[in-house]
């Protein structure tokens, strides 16, 4: 595959990014979205839509607008069911014939520990998560999907999301939010898990992809580097967690504005649910235990 473009931030104008691959980015900028949601449309003639994104008509218009005249829509699918990326699924489908495949519905793909956190109750979590999701085919992983002229690979890569799927495509992978090149990934128990993330950029980093796709942003070309980037930035945060909790009990909170000094409040939320996030795997890994019922609030400490 030849070098990708870059993606404008442009919503609703079809792109082409290289050869058999377009981009038309969904309207709907935000501090977690950068300029909105790459919803991919790969291949010519029977198309594959990856990601076909918010519940928004205007962007349901503009990929139906981005097909060229005798194109249809083969399948679509869903790296994970948060409300910026699956919700236009069901209406495409209804629209186009198309079935949508991804790998389970909305509570799919979690730890047993994340089960039982979600269970139990208390995390607050479900952050901007399409809870009516269902797809018509599910995908386990390492399935292989066979489109006009290639073939992609489903390749489950939780963290981010319980369901998360990235999809390799020769020497590039699709891969949703788990890797992107402008911003880490919001990881927010139980339906993020800090373990899986870690687990899935190593799996990544294995197949050492010559280019990544991700939902949100341009391409990402030193894709090998952006990933031990992105570990090692997880570890800086994990010892730095560590060491505010050798000085004394505290909750995930407190320990994202003592370590997340330069983070704008209105992501200070979002910096909260990432240290939640490293404070369970800690436990899980017994290097920190819960001092207080478990739930947001929860102050931990180390063992």
């Amino acid at each position: 595959m030849t070098d990708a473009r870059e993606i404008a931030p442009r919503h609703g104008e079809v792109q082409r990014l290289a050869p058999g691959l377009r981009v038309v980015v969904a309207p709907n900028p935000s501090p977690m979205t950068l300029h909105g949601t790459n919803s991919y449309i790969l291949g010519e003639g029977r198309v594959t839509v990856i990601d076909p994104g918010p519940a928004d008509p205007r962007h349901l218009a503009a990929l139906l607008a981005a097909l060229a005249p005798g194109e249809t829509v083969a399948r679509i699918l869903v790296t994970h069911a948060h409300l910026d990326h699956s919700p236009l699924a069901r209406p495409l489908a209804d629209t186009t014939g198309a079935p949508v495949l991804a790998f389970g519905d909305a509570t799919s793909g979690r730890s047993e520990l994340m089960e039982r956190l979600a269970a139990a109750g208390g995390l607050d979590g479900g952050e901007g998560v399409d809870a009516g999701f269902a797809p018509d085919i599910t995908l386990p992983d390492g399935a292989e999907i066979a489109c006009d002229g290639f073939t992609l690979t489903a390749l489950h890569t939780p963290g981010h999301f319980g369901n998360h799927l990235s999809f390799q495509w020769g020497d590039a992978v699709f891969c949703g939010d788990h890797v992107m090149g402008w911003s880490s990934s919001l990881v927010s128990p139980p339906d993020g898990d800090m373990g899986a993330y870690m687990a899935s950029l190593d799996r990544l980093a294995r197949l050492a992809p010559a280019r990544l796709f991700s939902g949100h942003g341009n391409p990402v070309g030193d894709a090998t580097d952006r990933i031990a980037a992105l570990a090692a930035h997880r570890r800086t945060r994990e010892a730095a967690i560590r060491a505010a909790l050798a000085e004394g009990p505290a909750d995930a909170t407190t320990l994202a504005r003592r370590i997340y000094a330069e983070t704008p409040p209105a992501l200070m939320p979002a910096a909260a649910r990432n240290v939640l996030a490293h404070l369970l795997d800690l436990t899980e890994r017994n290097l920190a235990s819960p001092v207080d019922p478990l739930s947001a609030e929860a102050r931990f400490g180390p063992l």
